[in-house]
Formats: C-alpha cells, structure tokens, sequence
C-alpha cells in the first residue's frame, strides 16, 4: 500500500512540531526518517498511525483518505512504538494471541499465525517465558511480532533497535529488510549507520520540516558535488607531480594531504571526472599509482550540515 501525505501540520501550542510537510512511500520500499530528537519523527508517524489527528494535511493510504476511513485502514498497518508497550506478566505466546484478537484474527487461524510469527521474529525458545523476564532484544522481537500478527501492508516502527546491543541490531535489520520486500515500511531513527544499512530511501526532518529526500548515495552526490579523489603517486618530485596534476583540463583543485609521501587530493571540476586523466599521466610520466581513492561525502557530515542550525 502506497502512502502520500501532503502539507502535513501539527501544532502544540505555538509549536509546530511538524510544519506543512509532504512526501510518498511506495509497497516494497523501506523508507528512513532520520532526524535528531525532537525533530518531528514521533509526530508524524503517529498521525499516519492515526494515533493522533493531524492540526492541517491530507494522509493518503492506498489511495483512501485516512481521515474517511480510518477504522478500515488501520487494519492495514502494524505499528512499534519507541517505547513498546507490553504486558509484562503475560507469557509472550499468549499476548500474540491477544494481540491477534485485537486485531481481529479468526480463532481458528490464531494459532497458525503466531506460531508463525515467533519463528519469523526469533523467539521460539522464548514463547513461554513471561515478558516481563526477557532481554531488551527479545522485548524488541515480541513488540515486532505484535506489529505484524494481523500481517499488514505497511508497518511503521519507532527507534526499532533502541538500547539493543550489536548482534541483535544486525538481526532486527536483516528481519526488517526481509519485511521491505513486500510491505511498505517506515523506519524512525536518529542512528546513522542505521538507515544505510536498513533503507532505500532516507528522509532528513528538522524542526518540522523535510530538508533532505533520496537514497545515501544521491544525498551524497548532492552534497558533494564535485569528485574528490585522494592519490597517492610514486617514483616522482612531489612539486612535479603537483605541478602536472594542476594542468589537466578535468582538475579544479590539486592540494597536497602528505607532502613526503607524495599524497595528494585532487578535486575534479563539476561534472567531471579526473580518474582516466591521472591515470594516463602517470603513464606518461612514468610515474606508479599506488593509491586512487575516490573521497565520499559522510552521511555524518550531510546530516550535521542539514541540523545544526
């Protein structure tokens, strides 16, 4: 199920915690809305969850406009909020089935259902056990079998791998790209590495507002803009090959990183690449590359850059 939101506001007093953003999320993508806290993340999803009512905007749902059928369409969408809910002295077999009954799951295929859902998310030595004495990455686990029990088109998920440690974390991603496949997802962070190893698409929000829309590596490319090529070149005088460097027609700007070693940054005018030209004078000159290493714009620097103000 596709998802469109368009000119989306929420008001808390005089705050605009979300201010007039629009932006789609198609079946099969995994969408990051990344952010630092307090950006408007929460906000949003909550109102595409219904769980709170938007102050001004439209929510689209597959094609349905949430605000006339709401009831139909949150029967399509699974919902892990950051803080996960749970009933702490329910085993965790028997809060699935509860959960499935809220989501209104026919009795006689309630069983197949969670069954299936404690292999899928991993807790089969666990179904038995109160939840109240699981680890925080089981409690993650069971928090996103509930969101899935009624299996829905779109599942929405709010900082899904806080406080977990590193190899439940490679464990949920694995689990939620296997989900992207064929759901529409929108994943809530504010950890870097998380979108890039996670997403298809990140969506930047500060202050309320969308700042930044596109996969990492287009976010990247605009960011940067002009290729930036670290190189380091032997059997030559370093001012020679600064000298020579400076002279092709693709090189903007030559800079030396290490002068003894003969290193060397070399930035390309825009829409050009200086990689072949380097490449030939070196042969040229006979002159050994031994390293050309092309400099990438960090996610880290793109999002600083974006949220600092």
């Amino acid at each position: 199920m596709d998802i469109k939101i368009e000119n989306l506001t929420k008001k808390f007093g005089v705050q605009r915690a979300v201010d007039n953003i629009s932006f789609e999320v198609r079946t099969g993508e995994i969408l990051g809305f990344l952010g630092p806290n307090g950006a408007g993340k929460t906000t949003t999803m909550k109102m595409i969850t219904n769980y709170i009512t938007p102050g001004e905007g439209v929510i689209t749902i597959g094609g349905k406009l949430l605000a006339d059928h709401a009831d139909e369409l949150k029967k399509h969408i699974g919902y892990l909020p950051e803080n996960n809910p749970l009933y702490q002295e329910m085993t965790v077999i028997d809060y699935l089935r509860f959960c499935g009954a809220l989501q209104g799951i026919e009795k006689k295929n309630m069983d197949d259902r969670v069954r299936e859902m404690i292999h899928i998310c991993g807790v089969t030595a666990e179904k038995h056990k109160k939840i109240g004495e699981l680890s925080k990455g089981y409690k993650q686990r069971v928090g996103l079998a509930q969101a899935m029990i009624h299996d829905p088109d779109i599942l929405i998920m709010d900082e899904p791998t806080s406080g977990l440690d590193p190899n439940q974390i490679v464990e949920i991603r694995k689990l939620i790209r296997e989900l992207g496949s064929e759901k529409t997802v929108i994943l809530s962070t504010h950890i870097l590495p998380e979108v890039e190893a996670t997403c298809d698409r990140i969506l930047i929000i500060h202050n309320g507002k969308i700042v930044a829309d596109g996969s990492s590596d287009s976010l990247r490319k605009q960011a940067q803009g002009q290729e930036m090529l670290k190189v380091r070149i032997e059997d030559g005088d370093a001012n020679t090959i600064f000298s020579e460097l400076q002279k092709l027609p693709s090189v903007s700007v030559v800079d030396f990183l290490e002068r003894t070693q003969n290193f060397f940054q070399v930035q390309s005018h825009p829409e050009r690449s200086s990689k072949r030209d380097v490449f030939n004078l070196c042969v040229k000159k006979n002159w050994v590359i031994t390293e050309m290493i092309p400099l990438e714009t960090k996610l880290e620097d793109i999002f600083r850059e974006l949220t600092m103000n």
